[in-house]
C-alpha cells in the first residue's frame, strides 16, 4: 500500500485522485481487520513458527547450516525471524513491491555473498509448508 500511496501522490500531484485510482485504498480498508488479525496470530507465534521450521530442517538437512567446524544455527535462527517480521509487515502493510524492494534484493544479495543460498532455499520451502 505504501509504494500504490506514492505511486497516487506523484501521479496525482497537479490534480485530483479519480475514482479508480482509490480502489485500492477501499480495498484496503475492507481487508484490514484479516491483515491486523493474521499479522497479530504472526506475532504471537513467531518463535514457536520458526522453531517447528528448524525442527524439520534439521530433520531433513542436518548438516546444511554447518559451515566447516561452525554451527551457523543462531545466526540461521536471527534472520529467519527477520524475515518472518518482514512478511508479517508486508500483510500487514498489503505491500509486496516495498517489501521486495527494501528486503528481498537486499537479502538476497547478502546471501549471494555469503553462498547460503541453499540454506535460504530450504528454509523458505520448509516455512511455506509451516505456514
Amino acid at each position: 500500500m505504501l509504494s500504490q500511496l506514492d505511486q497516487l501522490c506523484r501521479a496525482t500531484e497537479d490534480r485530483f485522485a479519480q475514482d479508480e485510482e482509490l480502489e485500492f485504498l477501499e480495498d484496503y480498508v475492507q481487508s484490514f481487520q484479516v491483515r491486523k488479525q493474521l499479522y497479530s496470530k504472526l506475532r504471537t507465534v513467531e518463535n514457536d513458527l520458526v522453531q517447528k521450521v528448524y525442527s524439520q530442517l534439521q530433520a531433513k538437512h542436518p548438516g546444511l547450516l554447518k559451515v566447516g567446524n561452525q554451527d551457523m544455527s543462531a545466526k540461521w535462527q536471527k534472520d529467519t525471524l527477520q524475515v518472518l517480521r518482514y512478511i508479517a509487515h508486508a500483510v500487514l502493510m498489503n505491500d509486496m513491491e516495498t517489501y521486495r524492494q527494501r528486503f528481498l534484493l537486499w537479502f538476497q544479495t547478502i546471501m549471494k555473498a555469503f553462498g547460503t543460498q541453499e540454506s535460504c532455499q530450504v528454509t523458505y520451502e520448509i516455512m511455506a509448508a509451516v505456514l
